[in-house]
């Protein structure tokens, strides 16, 4: 169980309800404030000014003013009208992770919200009630409002959700998780799909996948510049810190960690130093460590969304209900493009290691497409196309999505962050990334077998013998389609990274 303190809930702690399923809890010392803000929203409920989403309609019909005895129909209107969402259903880390984030917001205590409802998001996460949420339909301003009004509709007993991978309708999975649906107060819907959960979980997401590869690509980038005996000078640390930057410093730094004690390494040390290698091996610290230093600005964005208060009204702290912006999720979609351009940079780097490896003009001596026999045999010769592939589908999605807009809500919300399908095109984009590095692995590998009876370094022998335990040595051409998955899930998975000592590859904060 991990308990959550809105305002300083750390990336540690997200990353873990993500990957590990978690169930989360607010902290009880903030159930006052909470409680202190739903009484509020109850006041003036109850009182003859109107105020926008407690008494009045939403969006163009905020000057609709409603009655007191519709004002629980008000809520759960606005939630069934909302579900408009389309499309395949978000994953469910990924709706865990939304629900999570929703605690986090409304547990700011400014939201109006009763600590009733937020104990229920509690006990599903808890219970393993999970909301079916449509990936299609946000355009990340006035709220992630079609996507969160289906996580809230299966909390009033509307639309569906899963219990232990079992889809069925909402009312059924609470009762069997022992749940009853709540009834919607006051603001109490608008509070539940107003705010960016949606967007900010699916960029979190890409983010902690993009940084398992970036550090994955720092072993194969290693692997590679071994296999083709290329020289590690351009790695020497006062190169680096001539210019000043922390990841590139950071990725040099691993790098000469990595390769430490390569005999290969140590058998061209001496009158071939080969200083003129292509980019591709020569400037991984600058392009890699330019890249860590862009998740890592993208990271801190991200934190800072994850705890902050995102619905609209607020409660503030002197008592006024106050109408603001706080939904519109341009600094997510920032977040999720820095992190596209990025995830490409890595990827489009990463392949040409690939294309150099395969070719007998760069890789110095090892045979064309590492293939024994070649000719008779193909080798790796498709799986530098494969890899090809996957880079080209990342930079036509790397296109910046921030800078879309159109107005929506009869020219109400007339400009909008398009964070939503910014931050979810990051899954493909870092399934693809895992692609072409497992790829790498795979290839990297089998030039290394080509150095034997040399030997790599204790480090990125680890690393090999990691690949071998799922993709054996290419001996004659074989079925590859298994090698190539293999070699992305030792990616996805975290297993290369886990390979190699701790403390060798950077963090993300």
């Amino acid at each position: 169980m991990i308990t959550l303190h809105p305002g300083s809930v750390p990336l540690s702690d997200l990353e873990a309800i993500y990957r590990t399923g978690a169930p989360a809890r607010l902290d009880d010392a903030f159930r006052p404030g909470i409680a202190k803000a739903a009484a509020r929203i109850a006041e003036i409920a109850g009182g003859g000014d109107a105020v926008y989403g407690v008494n009045t309609g939403f969006g163009k019909l905020a000057s609709v003013r409603i009655p007191p005895s519709d004002l629980a129909t008000l809520q759960r209107n606005l939630i069934l009208s909302h579900c408009c969402g389309v499309g395949a259903a978000l994953a469910p880390d990924i709706v865990r992770l939304i629900m999570a984030l929703k605690l986090i917001s409304l547990g700011r205590g400014a939201s109006g919200i009763r600590p009733a409802v937020l104990k229920l998001i509690e006990a599903m996460l808890e219970r393993g009630v999970v909301p079916v949420i449509p990936e299609k339909g946000s355009v990340g301003a006035s709220g992630d409002l079609a996507p969160l009004a289906h996580m809230t509709a299966a909390m009033i007993g509307e639309g569906e959700a899963c219990v232990a991978g079992e889809r069925m309708a909402a009312k059924d999975a609470l009762a069997r998780a022992g749940l009853a649906p709540v009834v919607l107060a006051a603001k109490e819907g608008l509070a539940l799909i107003n705010g960016t959960q949606v967007s900010t979980a699916l960029a979190l997401a890409g983010l902690f996948r993009a940084h398992r590869a970036a550090n994955a690509a720092l072993i194969t980038g290693a692997m590679s510049t071994d296999a083709a005996m290329g020289s590690s000078a351009p790695f020497v640390e006062e190169i680096h810190t001539l210019r000043g930057h922390r990841g590139q410093i950071e990725t040099a730094a691993a790098l000469r960690a990595l390769m430490a004690g390569s005999e290969i390494r140590d058998s061209h040390l001496d009158g071939d130093e080969r200083v003129q290698d292509p980019y591709c091996i020569r400037c991984q610290p600058q392009v890699d460590g330019a890249c860590l230093d862009l998740l890592r600005m993208a990271a801190h964005t991200l934190e800072t969304e994850a705890n902050a208060v995102t619905d609209n009204p607020l409660v503030l702290s002197d008592g006024r209900v106050v109408s603001g912006g706080n939904f519109h999720a341009e600094p997510v979609a920032f977040a999720a493009d820095q992190i596209a351009i990025a995830v490409c940079e890595i990827g489009a780097i990463a392949q040409r290691r690939v294309a150099l490896l395969v070719d007998p003009k760069l890789s110095y001596g090892l045979p064309p497409f590492l293939a024994r026999n070649a000719g008779l045999n193909s080798g790796m010769m498709i799986a530098e196309v494969t890899s090809a592939a996957l880079m080209s589908e990342n930079k036509q999605m790397a296109f910046p999505a921030s800078v879309d807009s159109t107005p929506t809500s009869a020219d109400q919300e007339d400009h909008v962050s398009m964070a939503c399908h910014g931050a979810r095109r990051l899954l493909q984009m870092t399934d693809n990334l895992a692609g072409i590095v497992g790829i790498e692995a795979v290839v990297a590998a089998q030039g290394l077998d080509f150095r034997a009876p040399l030997t790599t370094s204790t480090e990125l022998a680890r690393a090999h013998a990691a690949i071998r335990a799922v993709v054996p040595t290419l001996e004659v051409d074989r079925y590859m389609a298994g090698d190539l998955e293999a070699g992305a899930e030792l990616v996805r998975s975290g297993t290369l990274n886990a390979s190699v000592s701790a403390g060798i590859l950077p963090g993300l904060t």
